[in-house]
Parts: structure tokens; C-alpha cells; sequence
């Protein structure tokens, strides 16, 4: 078999018919590091097997005791609505193979400030970067930039305060809402942070491919503009098993 038979835990909703955090049983054989993600499957049909496979990142540390998977609904998709409506106690299939390389192994030899940059949905494997200790052991600064287009669409705020207040000092949390104001923080795409190199204004920090390293999570299209812009800068993937700066991670 090349799945796991789990059951949900919980769904907990954000944005209500939008925005979700599902929470299932963790197989005891399951290992994985911050930062990857596993392929979520459900029958087409009841009674069948699993043949719908979607990629979601693990939001939870890996010493944690249950798997959580934060998703979107897409009103007319084959995947996402079927998630939605499960309840606690059905059943969720989880694949045995993981994947991602946007985990800490990139950056084996840290470095001072680690930007965590992410849109959407493609926050998740960062909670669960923020959870792992290595992250501090090897960065003096970690920031957490997470774009989204509504504030209410800025979900795991616990887990960002818990960062906030157990690495007083260390750690900054920079939200980014493009439709509207929220609070002081910009009103920006990340994008636009970059190409205006806008980041100490607004963290204290200044982003340099001299002593940072970058994770991009999110949409395709902040990808590849955020890729190019980065690399202009003078950050870099790893190559050929040269540890590089940047490590990127396309989110659908």
C-alpha cells in the first residue's frame, strides 16, 4: 500500500468557506522534515479507492502528535471542497512519500537573518520551520513575511505570538494585506517590497546576499517575479551540492 489510512481530527475553519486548518492522526511510520509536504487523497466516489491526490505542506512540527494541512477552498475544484466537508472521525488518506526541499538542509550553515516569505496558503510550512529549533540554532534573525489579499485571511496568529514571545528579539513578523489598510504595516505585494528594498523601513532589517537566506513559498506568479529579483541580488539556489541562499517552493 502506498498510503496511509487516517482519520480527521478536526477542521478548523478561518475564513468560513474559504480558509481552513484540517487536522488528522499522525502514522506512527511517518517521518518528515520542516518544510515538506505530503499528497492528501479522497475517492471520487464513495466506497472506492483514493484517486483524487493533493500536495499539502505539514503546518505541525514533526514531534507533534497530530498532522495538520492548511487549505483553501476552491468553489469549483475536485479536491479542496471534498476536504471542506469532512467531519471528525472520516476517513482521509495520506500518502507514504514526502517531498520538498524547503526545509533547513538547504542553509546548512545558517546565516544572520532568515526571510521566510510566503502568499497565501503557503504560510504553512513555515509554522512548522518556526517550530523547529534548528531555525534558531543556525539564524540570528528569522522574519515572516505573509501576503495575503483580506487581514482576516492572516491565520496562526497563536503560533505567531508564541514565536514572537519565545524569541523576543529575534523574530519579526511582517503582514503584508494588498486590498486594504492593516494597522501600519505596508500595503504591498512582495514583490514590491523587494524591487523597492523596503524591508529595513518596515522590520529594522535589511535583506543582503552577503549573510541572508530566503524561503519563497506561494502562487507561481510571486514565485517567478520574486525568483528573478532575488537573483539579481545575488541570491542563488543550490547547485550541485554548493549550499545556495534561496530555496523556492511552488504552492499549487
Amino acid at each position: 500500500m502506498t498510503y496511509y489510512t487516517e482519520k480527521v481530527l478536526d477542521i478548523k475553519w478561518w475564513v468560513p468557506n474559504h480558509l481552513f486548518t484540517l487536522t488528522t492522526t499522525y502514522p506512527k511510520e511517518m517521518t518528515f522534515l520542516p518544510g515538506q509536504f505530503a499528497r492528501l487523497g479522497l475517492p471520487s466516489e464513495a466506497g472506492k479507492e483514493p484517486d483524487i491526490w493533493r500536495a499539502y505542506s505539514m503546518v505541525n512540527h514533526p514531534s507533534e502528535q497530530a498532522l495538520s494541512f492548511y487549505s483553501i477552498v476552491v468553489p469549483d475544484g475536485a479536491f479542496s471542497p471534498k476536504l471542506a466537508s469532512l467531519k471528525s472521525g472520516d476517513t482521509i488518506y495520506i500518502g507514504k512519500q514526502v517531498f520538498g526541499f524547503l526545509t533547513l538542509d538547504r542553509f546548512p550553515n545558517g546565516g544572520k537573518t532568515l526571510w521566510l516569505m510566503s502568499t497565501g496558503t503557503g504560510l504553512s510550512a513555515f509554522i512548522s520551520i518556526l517550530k523547529d529549533e534548528k531555525t534558531w540554532q543556525r539564524f540570528e534573525q528569522v522574519v515572516l513575511v505573509h501576503g495575503v489579499r483580506h487581514a482576516n485571511e492572516l491565520s496562526y496568529q497563536d503560533e505567531i505570538r508564541d514565536a514572537t514571545h519565545a524569541c523576543a528579539g529575534r523574530f519579526t513578523y511582517l503582514p503584508l494585506v494588498t486590498r486594504e489598510a492593516y494597522q501600519s504595516f505596508p500595503q504591498a505585494r512582495i514583490t514590491t517590497m523587494i524591487e523597492q528594498d523596503a524591508w529595513k523601513k518596515h522590520t529594522g532589517l535589511e535583506l543582503r546576499a552577503e549573510h541572508d537566506c530566503v524561503m519563497l513559498c506561494g502562487n507561481p506568479e510571486m514565485l517567478t517575479q520574486a525568483r528573478k529579483m532575488l537573483s539579481e541580488m545575488g541570491f542563488q539556489a543550490e547547485r550541485r551540492g554548493v549550499p545556495g541562499n534561496l530555496a523556492v517552493e511552488k504552492y499549487w
